[in-house]
This record gives C-alpha cells, structure tokens and sequence, in this order.
C-alpha cells in the first residue's frame, strides 16, 4: 500500500543510527461494548486484507468485558466452535499511532462466511444515518467524555475543583501527548477542564458528520488508555468510581444538516425551536426510557445515574437546563444549534449511543411531534414527568417493549445486544460484594 511506504518509521530509525523499529497495522472491529478487538498485521498482510478480507473468530463478537464467552448465544462463538469471521479494512480510519512509531490502527467491519453482515455497532449506526439521510438530512455530532486519571501511586490527579485553572495544568503532561497521539489519528480535540470529581477531566471533542464522530469517540477512548498507561498512569471510562463523587458522562450533541445549512437553526429572535429541531426533540424523549439500555450499558452505568449529579433521571427538556436529560441549544450563530443529550455515561459504545439518539429524533421528525413544554428550573423535582429506567433490568424492559427503537438499530441485532446485557445482570446476581458482605454479615 502506497500510503503505508511514503514514510517508513523504520528507514527514519535507520538513518537516526538506532535499531529499525517493526511496522505494524492494528485490525480491529469494535466490539458490542465499545472496545476494538482485533490483531496486528504486518504491512503486507495489510495489504493482503485490503484486497481478500482477513479472517478472525466470530468469539470477539460474544465476549464480555472480562473476556468471559456468552454461553447463551446458540448460533456462533463458543457454542459453535468459535469459527471464523471474514474481516474487511475500512481504509478511510487508517490513522498513525504517534505514541507507538511504526505503528497504525484502523477499524474493520465483520461479515460471516456467507458475506452477510455480522453483528457490528459501526453498521447499526451506519443504517440509522441513511435513514436519516431518507428524510433529507445529515447528522453532526459530538461527543464529551469525563474521564478520571490516577497517577503512578493510585492517587487522582486532581482534587475535584470544576473548571479550575489551577488545577489544569495537573494533567499537563497526559495533556501534551494526548494532543499528539489524537492529532496523528486524525481527532479534534477543542477544549478540556477539570470536573467536580478527583481526578476527573473532560474532553471535548470536535464535531463531525456521520459515522466520522463515533470513529473519533472510539479511537478517543483507545487511545486514552495507551497515553495514559505509557505514562505510567490509568484512565477509567466507568460511570461511577466511587460514592459520593460525580460520575463520568459520555454528553452527545447533535444537530442534523441539509448541505451547509443547520436545520436546527432559527431563522429569527427568540428560543422558539424551529419545526425539525423541537420534533427532533419530542423524539428523543419519546424513546429515552429504551434508548437507555444503549446510553447506560452496565449495571454500574445506574450508579451515576441520581439526582445531584447533573445526570437526568426523568425524560425532560430544556432551553440551556442542564438539569434535563436533553438540553436544547439555540445557539448565538446559526451552525452552534444543537441538542445535548445528557443520559449517556463514558462508558456507553459511542456507535450505539449515537444510533439511539438519531433513530429517535428520526422518529420525531416522521411524525411531525411536538414536544411538552420544556422544564424552566429543576428537572429533578418534577413529578409529573416519565422516570427513566433506574437499573439495567428495567432498561432490558423499556428496550423490549419499544418497537420502533428495536426495528430502527434491526431487530436480529437488537436481540444480539439484549441478549449481552441480560448476560451482565447473570453476572452480577451470580457476585457477592465486599458491600454485602460488611452489611449483612454480623445482622443475618
């Protein structure tokens, strides 16, 4: 492949005197909790599934986060002997890995034997985009993620202070290779500030059209940890760390476009919502309930999930409330107009969390609906307004019994991905906790 012989990290080594540095292509589909599975190549076996495809086992598709099979898939994995997938390189996410010369990433997408697609996040999202684009648009988003850091001793590298310039400059040098290890993958990163949260760090990320922002939010999250375990320190997605401290969100802003023109955006003065933005709206809210289990995935994802936190509980909205679980944005200039769905955490599987947000305001915009009128003041204290799923099993619950929001992401696959949850509740009933056994252990 031409691009991947322009500039060979290990001719630059030899030319520096040092030993030449070995080349290789990391192949990876993301998998159904948002993690990239796959293997290194070297370039000319890059190239070769350029041409033919590469061959992985269909296991990474029916792993859970610790690696464990899920046993209750009956057609692939370990029940069936763990055969191969065919894997094709999307070629567009190539990117450079800068904190590891000589090194690149780019995502794949699987396909069973028979050339049908396999179960793929990346291809849900993808055929909630077109249809979307059905309806004349285009979607552009963003994503903003609290990450916590720890340093090499466990302690966080923050105290907890929100917005705090001080206490910035802590994370100066994750900082600084974190620009360049996003920069040589091709990710904008427009702003960053400290959270009320130990340790806690928000990242920006710049918006993007279509599939291209979930890429972006994929390869954040990879290559966050690398940094920060290159640097001897770690980096946690998870929603809630610790009682008592704010969880991490996973914020998506979204907007939709014809062309070069927001949709979203008003054409006088005023927060009166345009027709398309405020059906948008209805639509998320419509859906958030069921959108939940692809916004909050784990059973800890619930944990951040309470009043206090600005982490929405009820299916609400406002003008610039940031107390609702969707904040509408008028925007002071036309291409600022947008939503911020507040429901997601970190953790979510970006690809997932983008297609439930856009599938439901797709619903919204279809039927013409209008929203209730937003919330003015604290969306915590309304009480005549839907809850939201407070735990993983009443998110199963909610998704099962939406099918609109089952047949927009594809019932076979919807399936695939409550059968995966339902596999985290098995887990965690099977686990007795430290917290259980310090409670109870002396009453009972």
């Amino acid at each position: 492949m031409k691009e991947l012989e322009a500039t060979s990290p290990a001719e630059a080594s030899s030319r520096d005197g040092q030993p030449p540095r070995a080349e290789f292509v990391l192949l990876g589909v993301p998998d159904v909790n948002g993690s990239i599975r796959g293997k290194a190549l070297r370039p000319e076996a890059f190239e070769s599934a350029l041409r033919h495809g590469t061959v992985m086992t269909d296991l990474i598709l029916g792993l859970d986060p610790v690696d464990t099979p899920i046993a209750d898939y009956e057609r692939f994995g370990i029940r069936t002997g763990a055969a191969d997938l065919v894997v094709q390189p999307e070629p567009d996410t190539l990117r450079e890995m800068a904190w590891r010369p000589g090194w690149r990433v780019c995502l794949a997408t699987p396909s069973w034997p028979d050339g049908s697609r396999a179960f793929s996040s990346r291809e849900v999202l993808r055929s909630v985009l077109e249809d979307v684009a059905d309806l004349g648009y285009e979607v552009m988003s963003a994503v903003e993620y609290e990450i916590r850091i720890w340093d090499e001793q466990g302690a966080p590298l923050s105290s907890g202070i929100s917005y705090s310039l001080n206490e910035i400059g802590r994370f100066d040098r994750f900082l600084d290779e974190l620009v360049r290890a996003l920069e040589g993958l091709g990710v904008s990163l427009s702003a960053v500030h400290t959270e009320a949260g130990p340790g806690l760090l928000e990242l920006n990320l710049g918006h993007r059209r279509g599939l291209a922002a979930a890429d972006d939010a994929t390869m954040v999250k990879f290559a966050t940890k690398q940094v920060a375990a290159s640097l001897g320190l770690r980096a946690s997605f998870l929603a809630k760390t610790r009682p008592g401290e704010e969880g991490s969100s996973g914020h998506v802003h979204m907007s939709w476009w014809r062309g070069e023109s927001n949709a979203f955006a008003g054409s006088g003065p005023g927060p009166a919502l345009p027709p398309v933005f405020a059906s948008a709206v209805a639509g998320v809210l419509d859906h958030l309930a069921a959108a939940s289990l692809l916004l909050n995935p784990t059973i800890n994802s619930y944990k951040r999930l309470i009043p206090g936190w600005f982490a929405p509980i009820n299916a609400t909205w406002g003008i610039e409330n940031r107390s609702c679980a969707v904040r509408a944005i008028p925007g002071a200039r036309p291409e600022l107009s947008r939503f911020e769905c507040r429901r997601p955490g970190a953790d979510a599987n970006p690809y997932l969390a983008l297609a439930a947000i856009a599938a439901s305001a797709a619903d919204g915009v279809r039927r013409e609906e209008t929203p209730p009128d937003p919330v003015v003041g604290d969306a915590y204290a309304c009480s005549d307004v839907p809850e939201l799923p407070g735990s993983l099993e009443s998110a199963i619950r909610a998704f099962e019994n939406d099918g609109y929001l089952r047949k927009a992401l594809g019932e076979t696959f919807s399936d695939y991905y409550v059968t995966s949850r339902t596999w985290e509740l098995k887990a965690w009933r099977e686990t007795v906790t430290d917290w259980e056994r310090a409670r109870y252990d002396r009453a009972v």
